[in-house]
């Protein structure tokens, strides 16, 4: 699969207004090989096994509006990355602490996390990590303290780049590095693209998520040309997607649009199972191995590691 052209500019205005003539509002079969972005599925096989790991590739979940998908994405991504025997670490970056929750650790009675990294010389990173259920994905987890760090590193020194240090010495232990960001585009947010390679942004299939798109853009831009020449975005990802509403197919018309190519063909429909799973503290790809869903995040494994 050749590497789609990364492009941050929009192609298309991501107007609110409804199209003239909208399409019929009835859930409609989709064409053979075609799905819900509109184009033609590509086959992308499983990835060959690798002979090494690392240096870990560092993707930044990242959506500064809030229920849109994030923690949900980091952790199925991770363990479906884990199935296709990628060495996988997830760095819970929000001082909510979901992400921990969400693979069954309490954040209130972590004695380390990642702000003991960070703000603490003497803790170091290797310590504070994680096994979670999964084999091969390891979680850095946070809690509430981490919302200090964000005035603490105002006045420190290289203050974008903590989270860039913080992972050095485990970056060839691994071959991805998820980090689900915080809903904002605060100083811990910009650390989380300024240590990133790609930027995946998961977009729920509602107008609302639309308005915000361009500001995150804008914000990753300015990352890029001051911070992190380096940075991309690997691919926005439609979430909360439900084909039998007007409203989802319109958004997912707009976004392909605008964005084409950095658009995932994987979508990622509502289903009760992603609530489920968030109780049991445990990856869909666990708790539902058959699920639409779970197949869903391989499938976006796949395009991933493609890209």
């Amino acid at each position: 699969m050749s590497t789609p052209e990364h492009v941050f500019a929009p192609r298309a205005d991501l107007n609110l207004a409804p199209h003239a003539a909208p399409v019929d509002d009835v859930a409609h079969e989709q064409l053979d090989g075609v799905g819900p972005t509109g184009r033609t599925r590509r086959h992308i096989p499983d990835p060959p096994p690798l002979l090494h790991h690392g240096p870990a590739k560092i993707l930044a979940v990242c959506n500064q509006k809030g229920g849109v998908g994030k923690t949900t994405t980091t952790i199925n991504l991770g363990a479906a990355l884990a199935e296709y025997g990628r060495r996988v670490l997830l760095v819970d970056f929000d001082p909510q602490g979901a992400l921990s929750v969400g693979l069954g650790v309490h954040p209130h009675q972590l004695e380390t996390t990642i702000y003991n990294v960070i703000m603490e010389g003497n803790t170091a990173v290797p310590d504070v990590i994680r096994k979670t259920m999964v084999d091969d994905m390891d979680l850095l987890p946070s809690n509430i303290d981490l919302s200090a760090a964000e005035i603490q590193l105002v006045s420190e020194v290289g203050r974008e780049h903590t989270l860039v240090r913080t992972l050095r010495p485990v970056i060839d232990h691994y071959d991805y590095v998820l980090v689900d960001c915080q809903p904002s585009l605060g100083l811990l947010t910009v650390n989380a693209l300024a240590a990133a390679d790609g930027v995946l942004i998961p977009l729920e299939c509602e107008f609302f998520s639309l308005r915000g798109v361009a500001l995150l853009i804008d914000t990753i831009e300015k990352v890029k040309e001051r911070l992190n020449p380096k940075l991309t975005i690997t691919g926005i990802l439609a979430t909360m997607y439900d084909p039998r509403t007007l409203h989802s197919r319109e958004v997912m018309a707009r976004v392909v649009e605008a964005f084409g190519e950095i658009v995932f063909d994987s979508v990622i429909n509502r289903t009760v199972r992603f609530p489920e799973t968030t109780v049991a503290g445990e990856p869909i790809t666990r708790w539902a191995p058959r699920s639409s869903g779970a197949n869903a995040y391989r499938a976006l494994a796949r395009e991933v590691i493609a890209r």
